[in-house]
């Protein structure tokens, strides 16, 4: 019989594409990697991998383990699955990404909520961009990704992820308190303050620009969003904000319009094998139930 540690081995090669990576994704030595690769090859009795270059590629009996693997190991999630759900009250430890605003906004109230509702749920949380993720997720290194979608630039899409909307909020030009500017375009002669490039909101917010008739001059680029309403606040910068992100605090910077009122969509995604673990539906209800009511409906 295979040894299951094993085909998940080869099944995280196929997804991740090197040893390193299987190895940092797992914690273990490369070289045990490397090993208990080639005991998998002895167990089969075919080679699974070839050199390609400086990476391992799969050979074609290879491919077709790491596709059986991958729902074998999915059965193995799906039996995890039912026998939680055979218990009388969730339990155990869920892994869950965030992005910024949602950790911020959303787990101070959730973690609140499962206190009462789930005690025996650990929740372990990681800040992580949407991006990235919601494929980390695919892959099995987190249970749970709250991830977030902007008009225009759909968040990536995986195969066996289950998706779930949270709730969407309001995307706002955000000028500095004393500032005459009253519209998108009355912003074009001022310095900008955005993400990074390569995240979601920095392309929504560049396009935004684009469209109203001027490329933004981005002299800021920040993840951090506490940053981003500080430069504002200061008069230093103009910004797109949304709603989740100020909720509930004291800001002191404007907060106007944008062209068609476009929103945010918030969503929860969990692999369709797990995503009915009585612990996942409890972190997720918990979340439901953190999302402002006010920003759910504009």
């Amino acid at each position: 019989m295979l040894d299951v540690r094993r085909l998940r081995l080869l099944r995280e090669l196929r997804l991740r594409g090197t040893i390193a990576a299987v190895a940092a994704a797992l914690s273990y030595a490369p070289s045990a990697v490397s090993q208990q690769l080639t005991a998998l090859e002895r167990e089969v009795g075919v080679t699974l991998t070839r050199k390609q270059g400086r990476r391992l590629a799969l050979t074609p009996q290879g491919e077709l383990l790491a596709q059986h693997a991958e729902r074998i190991l999915a059965q193995l999630e799906t039996a995890e699955r039912a026998v939680a759900a055979s218990l009388d009250r969730p339990i155990g430890t869920v892994r869950i990404a965030v992005f910024q605003s949602a950790a911020l906004s959303l787990v101070p109230g959730m973690l609140r909520i499962l206190a009462g509702t789930a005690p025996e749920v650990r929740v372990e949380m990681v800040q992580r961009e949407p991006e990235t993720a919601l494929y980390d997720t695919h892959v099995g290194d987190f249970d749970l990704v709250v991830a977030e979608q902007y008009p225009g630039h759909a968040a990536p899409q995986h195969l066996g992820l289950d998706r779930e909307v949270l709730m969407t909020d309001a995307l706002r030009l955000a000028v500095p308190p004393e500032s005459p500017i009253a519209s998108l375009t009355d912003a074009a002669a001022h310095p900008w303050v955005m993400e990074p490039v390569g995240a979601a909101s920095r392309h929504f917010g560049e396009q935004q620009c684009r469209v109203a008739g001027f490329e933004p001059d981005v002299r800021f680029a920040t993840a951090d969003l506490q940053a981003q309403m500080r430069l504002i606040e200061t008069g230093h910068a103009v910004g797109i904000m949304n709603d989740l992100t100020w909720v509930g605090t004291e800001v002191r910077f404007r907060a106007l319009p944008l062209p068609g009122a476009p929103r945010r969509e918030i969503f929860t995604a969990a692999r369709a094998a797990s995503s009915g673990s009585p612990a996942i539906a409890a972190v997720r209800e918990a979340l439901r139930g953190a999302a402002p009511a006010e920003l759910a409906n504009g």
